[in-house]
């Protein structure tokens, strides 16, 4: 039993290596075509280790387009969005998991299916009603909806909050504290694995958000790093060298950002997955 439960582990590790080395592969060549000179890019065979690095291709790639400003931009966004996203979901979470009102059931449903309609119908009416509000080139589109929730975090956040016992709630009250007290002091460092969750995809999903800052921002002082990659591409042409250069540095925030959060990630992914 011991040989072969090893040599069932050896199996599963080496197709995961090699899985590993499969995904790898793309950002591999992206690395080695980012330190390459125009010709070396399309010798053949390949050369994955350029023998003459060009790390000047990076410095070019900024001068060619101001991601420092580009990246500012984004940095902003992502602080006022996650504080949002995070505030709001949290709250409408507890409201859902420990409070007992009439409706709550069907209104629980009714906001699950707005996860049914897909994001792109909802541009143009979007455009217009902030159109009417005078929100057009400013971050208020991008902003604002990140008060009001999101019913797949706000799903997750209830689905742990409903495994808890309402005795928790009862000593609290008794021992004078009101529901808001309940939230900020009990609950809400209980969510501390969701919260990381939600806190990692919605970075990622903002710093990889191409169409919204595209449809409401006009200034390109304004623009993220997603819409300012897509603006460099036209700028450069045919210089992908310089391309890929400018694409390596815009992945190592979301390499930084789940190497530190992988942790309470699946520590959190875990324990939604038993107790929810």
């Amino acid at each position: 039993m011991r040989g072969s439960s090893a040599v069932g582990q050896s199996i599963l590790y080496t197709l995961l290596v090699l899985l590993s080395v499969v995904f790898l592969i793309p950002f591999a060549w992206t690395v080695s075509t980012s330190l390459k000179t125009r010709g070396n890019m399309w010798l053949i065979p390949p050369e994955w280790i350029p023998k003459s690095p060009q790390w000047s291709n990076y410095a070019d790639a900024f001068t060619y387009a101001p991601f420092g400003r580009y990246a500012l931009n984004t940095l902003m966004l992502e602080v006022l969005i996650i504080f949002g996203t995070v505030l709001s979901c949290t709250l409408v979470a507890y409201g859902f998991a420990r409070f007992r009102f009439r409706w709550r059931e069907p209104l629980f449903i009714l906001m699950l299916s707005t996860m049914l309609i897909p994001g792109e119908i909802t541009f143009i009416p979007r455009y217009l009603m902030f159109s009417y509000a005078g929100w057009i080139d400013t971050y208020y589109p991008l902003v604002v909806p990140a008060f009001f929730g999101n019913a797949f975090y706000i799903f997750l956040l209830r689905q742990y909050l409903m495994t808890i016992p309402h005795d928790m709630d009862e000593a609290a009250k008794v021992d004078g504290a009101n529901s808001l007290q309940i939230y900020w002091r009990i609950f809400l460092p209980m969510l501390r694995p969701g919260i990381t969750i939600v806190t990692v995809f919605t970075f990622t999903a903002v710093y990889n958000d191409f169409m919204g800052p595209l449809l409401f921002l006009n200034d390109q002082a304004k623009f993220t790093i997603a819409v300012g990659l897509a603006t460099f591409v036209s700028s450069v042409g045919s210089e992908w060298n310089l391309l890929m250069a400018a694409s390596t540095v815009t992945i190592v925030p979301l390499l930084i950002i789940y190497y530190f959060a992988q942790r309470q990630m699946i520590g959190g992914i875990a324990s939604f997955g038993i107790k929810g």
